[in-house]
């Protein structure tokens, strides 16, 4: 509903302008393909396509169209029209889209919408041997810009620690900090980019640090059901807080996961708060198999056989940003993207784009959290936005390329040649059809592969 309603307006625009401007309309259709439902009204052919992607009305006396939306019902010849009514009818579906935006925005600045923030930029974990630890960064520092880029969060868009390591174009990335007792320095880090498969998205540029966590313990929710489970067998117990491991102080749940981890297997003393009593507590970390697991599968990491309740550090607040505020967030988060996928320095590609299947995933899990509607409506601006300024790119097919087209038919006074026109839409099209292709294929693989590979039992061997 939500896609269709996006794309219904966007053509209503191109509509409303061709009866304003007096053009012959042969159908308004909304996805492709032959319809599998149509209807005739006052000679206008309304349907819906098969392939359900996208939706055109189709103007025999603009560019031709034929190779993409079939061949015109007009057999009489149109009278031509003049380059004026085809910018103002490109421009149109364009400038629909964005008061779709603008509306959505606008309903977001009275009820307002939730935003889910890590304020902080202090950073609370440093991995061993990441880039970040041998750089020098500290717990402890705090991160006032990256690359001479201020910072004010973690985790939104723009402007935080997240986005600027991700984005970062530098052969090493700069940060400013603030050390405690010290002051402001400056570092310079080396990045590493995460291992991925060939199939799937490759990560983006990161340097090993997480944010400082609320001042909350880490706490044992559960135990898993094997009596081997080293967990089990040095008496951890759900309630039990985590205070201390090897006599170090436990202030990050990263930080006690990464020495489970560093332990390769060796004993360690974990000091837990139970009841307000302190005890030691003393197991064996170790590497569990998988039930139905191939001989040469990768080996699962060290696990003690129990699960934690880890300090969330977001913070829900309620905004109501203004209606420009949140266009001109949404066009410098585009510029941004943009403009990264296209710098040959950027570890961000083609491929963190997303297709339908990544916005329809967006969207589905948008509905699945707490105030959905508004933040479908949150979703809806950001998407209009995105809408309206790439199909005003100056390429065949797209409405900036009918613009471009008729501006070019201005200048030189005289139409042009349509058979290449056509030859050179219908490329384009393959093009933007075989990236909308690529991308959607990531999309689909990004959910493979998460969770157990193999997905049977962990079972944990027997220690003596």
């Amino acid at each position: 509903m939500i896609f269709n309603l996006i794309i219904f307006v966007h053509e209503l625009g191109h509509f409303w302008a061709a009866k304003w401007r007096g053009l012959k309309i042969d159908r308004f259709q909304i996805w492709f393909g032959k319809p599998i439902w149509s209807k005739t009204i006052n000679g206008v052919q309304y349907g819906l396509g098969w392939i359900p992607a996208g939706g055109f009305v189709a103007l025999p006396q603009m560019a031709p169209m034929e190779a993409i939306e079939g061949d015109n019902r007009e057999s009489e010849p149109l009278p031509p029209i003049s380059p004026l009514d085809k910018i103002i009818v490109a421009f149109a579906g364009p400038l629909f889209s964005f008061l779709l935006a603008l509306g959505a925005a606008v309903i977001l600045t009275v009820i307002g919408k939730p935003v889910d923030v890590i304020h902080t930029t202090t950073i609370g974990w440093v991995q061993n041997g990441s880039p970040a630890d041998e750089a020098g960064l500290q717990r402890g520092d705090e991160i006032l810009a990256i690359d001479d880029q201020p910072v004010t969060s973690w985790n939104l868009p723009l402007d935080s620690v997240f986005m600027q390591i991700a984005v970062s174009r530098r052969d090493k990335i700069h940060f400013t900090i603030d050390r405690p007792e010290v002051g402001k320095m400056e570092i310079v880090s080396e990045f590493k980019i995460a291992p991925t498969k060939w199939w799937q998205r490759k990560k983006t540029r990161e340097v090993g640090i997480a944010p400082i966590s609320p001042d909350q313990p880490i706490s044992v929710t559960g135990l898993v059901e094997d009596e081997n489970a080293p967990a089990v067998l040095a008496g951890l117990q759900k309630g039990d807080v985590i205070l201390e491991l090897d006599d170090q102080k436990i202030v990050q749940y990263d930080q006690f996961i990464e020495a489970i981890q560093l332990s390769e297997g060796k004993p360690m003393t974990l000091t837990v708060e139970r009841k307000g009593e302190q005890k030691d507590l003393t197991f064996t970390p170790v590497r569990p198999r998988q039930e139905g697991a191939p001989a040469d599968a990768p080996p699962l990491p060290y696990m003690v056989g129990a699960t934690f309740d880890a300090p969330d550090p977001y913070v829900r607040e309620w905004r109501k940003p203004g209606p420009f505020q949140q266009v001109s967030e949404t066009l410098r988060t585009m510029w941004i993207t943009v403009s990264s996928v296209a710098s040959p320095n950027s570890s961000i590609g083609i491929q963190h784009l997303s297709g339908p299947v990544g916005i329809g995933k967006i969207q589905y899990y948008s509905l699945l959290m707490d105030n959905p509607l508004h933040r479908i409506l949150g979703f809806m601006v950001l998407i209009n936005v995105n809408l309206a300024l790439l199909n005003l790119l100056p390429f065949p097919v797209l409405d900036g390329g009918h613009i471009t087209i008729a501006t070019m038919e201005a200048i030189a006074r005289r139409p042009v040649n349509v058979k290449f026109l056509e030859v050179l839409q219908l490329g384009f099209v393959f093009l933007l059809f075989g990236i909308m292709l690529y991308v959607t294929s990531k999309d689909v693989v990004d959910d493979f592969g998460m969770g157990s590979p193999q997905g049977g039992k962990i079972v944990f061997p027997a220690q003596e």
